[in-house]
């Protein structure tokens, strides 16, 4: 939505823009508010200077057709420049602008919007806001300053104030001069104020809210403060009720009798609607009573000199490293005589074990070396321990290689079967016929 250039609320300015001069509004244009607009430039071309009121909604666009002077054209003739501008605001030597003004722009090829309510503490106090633009295409950048004089207001604040929660507005929609007029028109209808003023604006995602999914046309939502000088009406009394404040309870839309002046465009949550009267406020000020939990005045801070004493470290190194490495070199030591030095010995050992077992553990360790010495050559004989008991033939049983009488203690545990005079030979599969032994 395109937003004015200039655009004020009451008697102060409320809303400035990069004009070049002075414009009235009439009233067929803002409906029910006669508005006018002064925009005074310093002698210096980059600043601006603007006069908003403390407590009263100011506005401040930056037009992107304003600062497409600053940077080159595009290098076709004849081509329509709609370079990407995407702007920068922060308070002169800081990096951030002030609490009260915030800044929005959707897109790079939308204006960009400066919007807030000054605060009474900077009445009579400049405030220089630097506005940077970025050339997107270029990467070329021109720098602005806004000088923005905070009015004193004689009837602020406003004695009641009442804020609306819109759900079918963004912000930025809802900042525009004829959109924001038209709801003032709506309020005034309802209200029937003498002086009425929008007071602030606020999106609802700076409220806590979500995000909208992208479907529908959902929008964010946004909350409007207006302040006037006459007590509520009935209507908007109307949401303070039981019945309507039972239904609010039960998210169900209350019943509020003025709702359809609203609805034609503007689709307000009655449940989130805030009535202030700063006429029955009572201070909630108190004077401080000095008791058990709060300390006496110290007086003013006084840091440590900067000339420190000297600290010798080496009891501390002491105990950190020293002690520890002890004790872990006693734990050593310990281990090391349980582990070397309780050991009973092979000899004790063999004394203390029966001789039965000592020459079966001595033939196992014997029959074990043999056969790793075998797995050395694969070429060698059969072992004799695999050599048929009976004659494969005549099934008579072979007598021994040895009489009883043979010392076999010697023997190894494999022969050459060459020399075997009981040696049967081992049948042999042929390629054709039979079996022969």
């Amino acid at each position: 939505m395109q937003l004015p250039r200039w655009w004020e609320l009451g008697d102060p300015c409320a809303w400035t823009g990069q004009g070049r001069g002075t414009r009235r509004m009439s009233p067929a244009t803002t409906g029910t508010f006669l508005l006018t607009v002064y925009t005074i430039f310093s002698k210096v071309h980059s600043d601006r200077n603007v006069y908003p009121s403390a407590g009263v909604l100011f506005v401040h666009v930056l037009e992107r057709e304003y600062f497409k002077g600053e940077f080159p054209p595009y290098p076709k003739p004849g081509e329509i420049s709609n370079d990407p501008i995407t702007f920068n605001t922060n308070l002169m030597g800081y990096p951030d602008r002030p609490g009260w003004l915030r800044y929005i722009q959707r897109t790079p090829y939308s204006d960009g919007v400066l919007y807030g309510s000054p605060t009474a503490e900077n009445v009579g106090k400049p405030t220089i806001i630097e506005i940077t633009a970025y050339n997107r295409r270029t990467f070329e950048t021109a720098r602005h300053n806004l000088i923005i004089n905070i009015m004193s207001a004689e009837d602020f604040p406003l004695p009641y104030q009442a804020e609306f929660f819109i759900k079918n507005m963004n912000v930025e929609e809802m900042l525009a001069s004829e959109v924001l007029g038209d709801f003032l028109g709506a309020v005034k209808n309802v209200w029937q104020p003498e002086r009425l003023n929008a007071i602030n604006i606020t999106s609802a995602l700076d409220r806590g809210g979500r995000v909208p999914l992208p479907i529908n046309d959902l929008k964010e939502g946004v909350y409007v403060m207006v302040g006037a000088d006459v007590p509520f009406s009935s209507c908007l009394r109307e949401v303070e009720n039981p019945q309507n404040q039972l239904r609010c309870s039960q998210e169900m839309e209350p019943v509020i009798t003025c709702d359809k002046k609203f609805r034609t465009h503007f689709y307000i949550d009655w449940c989130k609607i805030s009535l202030v009267d700063k006429t029955k406020q009572v201070s909630t000020y108190q004077e401080v009573i000095r008791g058990e939990g709060i300390l006496p005045d110290g007086g003013e801070y006084k840091p440590p000199s900067d000339s420190l004493k000297s600290r010798d470290y080496y009891t501390d190194f002491l105990i950190t490293l020293a002690v520890p490495s002890a004790v872990a070199l006693v734990l050593f030591l310990i281990l090391a005589y349980i582990m070397c030095c309780r050991r009973e010995g092979v000899e004790k050992r063999n004394m203390q074990t029966p001789d039965i077992q000592l020459v079966h553990h001595s033939a196992i360790q014997k029959s074990t070396k043999e056969l790793r010495d075998m797995s050395k050559n694969r070429e060698i004989a059969w072992p004799l321990s695999t050599l048929p008991v009976f004659h494969p033939v005549t099934g008579e049983i072979i007598p021994p290689l040895h009489t009883d009488n043979y010392d076999s203690t010697n023997m190894p545990l494999m022969q050459t079967q060459q020399n075997l005079p009981h040696q049967t030979q081992i049948p042999q599969q042929q390629t054709t016929g039979k079996w022969y032994p």
